[in-house]
């Protein structure tokens, strides 16, 4: 059973920093490939950051430079450093994954999925 778990969330000042980091059980990392996601109250979930098959990292724009998505294989863990936070990057955080598929690598089908953590940063 693949579970994902969140931690790292926290109320943090504009132009801070606040480091997520999601834990996985149930499968290797380095079969996975992951990502974080994002929820406002009110708005759509949107993806912040992916790690892809060939090792490339793709961001949205509103994070490109300013959040980085790094995964660690050998402790089955995916983190999210989130520099120089903004009031728009309040949200609900959630860690997905995906398995690799032989040829195709990864669609952006995310089938696992934490429970998500809450970061906030307060006008």
């Amino acid at each position: 059973q693949v579970q994902l778990e969140e931690s790292g969330g926290g109320s943090v000042e504009a132009g801070g920093s606040l480091t997520l980091s999601c834990s996985a059980s149930g499968i290797r990392a380095s079969s996975l490939c992951m990502a974080w996601f994002r929820q406002a109250p009110g708005q759509e979930r949107e993806e912040v950051a992916r790690t892809n098959h060939d090792g490339t990292n793709t961001y949205t724009d509103s994070v490109r430079g300013r959040f980085f998505i790094a995964k660690d294989n050998a402790k089955n863990t995916v983190s999210l450093q989130m520099n120089t936070l903004k009031l728009e990057d309040t949200a609900m955080y959630y860690c997905a994954a995906e398995a690799k598929r032989p040829l195709i690598g990864c669609t952006g089908d995310y089938a696992f999925w934490g429970q998500g953590t809450q970061v906030t940063v307060p006008s």
